[in-house]
């Protein structure tokens, strides 16, 4: 007869094996869908993540559900680097340095979060609006009550002068121009011009 204490142990490392699985399929997802875009192979994802299609489809069963989490995850460590930048000296280096984080964000993410409002309009795209607006909020605050940033400027005014510009720029061949963009952005934000990073 075969005892409790058998079969605690060998649950655990299963458990473990479906957490590191499931984070290196969201990994790889991140990497094969900013190469090929939001409709590319799952199979792909699977093979480069050195799973099966079947553990793949265990963790997402359909490709929304992979979008999801490729999103979300980059959402969350836009976040953490808000958190972790508002503790800088520089109120101004912190947001310049998050608004070029998202500058990326926002041109790699364009096609992924088009293909998740064809099915999720809403669940989705508020729940990351917001997350990135409070992000965006606490550090241009930092930057106002410091007398650095314009005070008339909004959270929402940067996030959507931002998006603008990776849309604008989408199908550009000059690679440095959402940059340039950027650095006008930043200096109507600080009122002084900034030098290019």
């Amino acid at each position: 007869m075969t005892t409790t204490h058998g079969h605690v142990p060998a649950r655990r490392p299963r458990r473990t094996d479906a957490r590191l699985n499931r984070e290196r399929l969201i990994a790889t997802a991140q990497e094969v869908f900013a190469e090929a875009g939001p409709e590319a192979s799952l199979n792909e994802v699977a093979r480069r993540a050195g799973v099966g299609p079947g553990t793949l489809y265990r963790h997402f069963p359909n490709r929304s559900a992979l979008l999801t989490a490729v999103l979300r995850d980059r959402i969350e460590t836009l976040c953490e680097l808000a958190e972790t930048l508002s503790s800088s000296e520089s109120a101004d280096d912190a947001l310049t340095q998050w608004l070029r984080a998202f500058l990326v964000h926002a041109r790699l993410g364009q096609g992924l979060v088009g293909a998740l409002m064809v099915e999720e309009p809403v669940a989705l795209g508020l729940d990351c609006h917001r997350l990135i607006l409070d992000a965006a909020a606490d550090l241009l605050a930092q930057a106002q009550r410091r007398g650095t940033a314009r005070a008339g400027l909004t959270a929402d005014d940067l996030v959507q002068l931002v998006v603008g510009i990776a849309l604008s720029t989408a199908r550009s061949h000059d690679a440095e121009q959402p940059d340039r963009l950027l650095t006008l952005v930043l200096d109507a934000t600080y009122g002084t011009p900034l030098q290019n990073e």
